[in-house]
């Protein structure tokens, strides 16, 4: 069994290729034409494209939602987003933001990072940063944001309370978060389980949907609601990966469920400055 460090280590060596490719490069490996589809990270994003301050050159078909559409960004805001990539959700927040707001990327990846301020250079954007670090220890203040968000990225963390609690240590009192991240129903045949790629793939690493939104609960949040969930199909030619044609039956037969979710949850506006259980 790997560890929490090896398996963030695989982590970063994947998006960091993915962040090297060029825009076409990467659209054919993830089997953007539609003729295959053997990168499971690319299956279950959504279309931005359609948003105010989409960027192109930023969006590289990561995410499992679209969670700055349901986040209550308002003008002058500070939103702080966990896993930026190459700055997708942070310039979509931007253009909700204005100029007199203020957004922050964090991402552990340094080629994303390099990609995401280069992104934002070609903007002329002077009020969205971004910066190198992990999102279990956030290079933040605490009280700083109004809003966070992020986009299929907890699920790639070992330490998923530990990033729900630091959610809540940076976010203003009486601020929220959107999140859409990968949870689970049933349990995953053991071929998916112990598959590196699947973890890489934001499958192998979500939690039940319960214990997700305990975990949010636990962690002091109020106003719990998820704003949007849709079922994760993972195509065939994916998993004879790593089950057999008699496992994928048993697989597709079972009860065993994969869902995006975006969830929605306030921070006390009367808090102490850290959730129950961390001071």
């Amino acid at each position: 069994m790997a560890t929490d460090e090896q398996m963030k280590e695989l982590v970063k060596q994947k998006y960091s290729e993915i962040a090297l490719q060029d825009k076409a490069t990467n659209a054919s490996s993830c089997c953007g034409s539609g003729c295959c589809s053997t990168e499971v990270y690319n299956i279950m994003s959504d279309d931005y494209s359609q948003l105010e301050g989409y960027n192109p050159d930023a969006d590289l078909g990561l995410g499992c939602g679209l969670p700055t559409q349901f986040a209550k960004i308002k003008k002058g805001d500070t939103v702080i987003d966990l896993g930026s990539g190459a700055g997708n959700d942070c310039f979509i927040a931007r253009q909700e933001t204005g100029g007199s707001g203020k957004v922050i990327g964090i991402d552990f990846t340094p080629a994303m990072i390099e990609k995401a301020r280069a992104n934002a250079e070609k903007l002329n954007f002077n009020n969205v940063e971004f910066r190198q670090g992990d999102i279990e220890k956030m290079p933040v203040t605490a009280n700083v944001a109004d809003v966070v968000v992020s986009n299929c990225v907890l699920n790639l963390v070992p330490n998923k309370n530990g990033v729900i609690r630091e959610i809540f240590r940076v976010l203003k009192p009486g601020g929220h978060f959107s999140i859409s991240d990968i949870v689970l129903q049933g349990t995953l045949p053991a071929g998916i389980q112990q598959a590196a790629e699947m973890y890489a793939g934001c499958v192998s690493g979500a939690v039940q949907k319960s214990e997700y939104l305990d975990m949010i609960e636990n962690s002091g949040f109020t106003n719990i609601t998820i704003q949007k969930e849709k079922t994760i199909t993972i195509p065939d030619d994916i998993l004879s990966n790593y089950l057999n044609a008699e496992e994928i039956a048993a697989f597709r037969s079972g009860d065993t469920g994969i869902y995006s979710i975006t969830v929605y949850a306030e921070k006390p506006s009367e808090t102490a400055c850290c959730p129950p259980g961390c001071c």
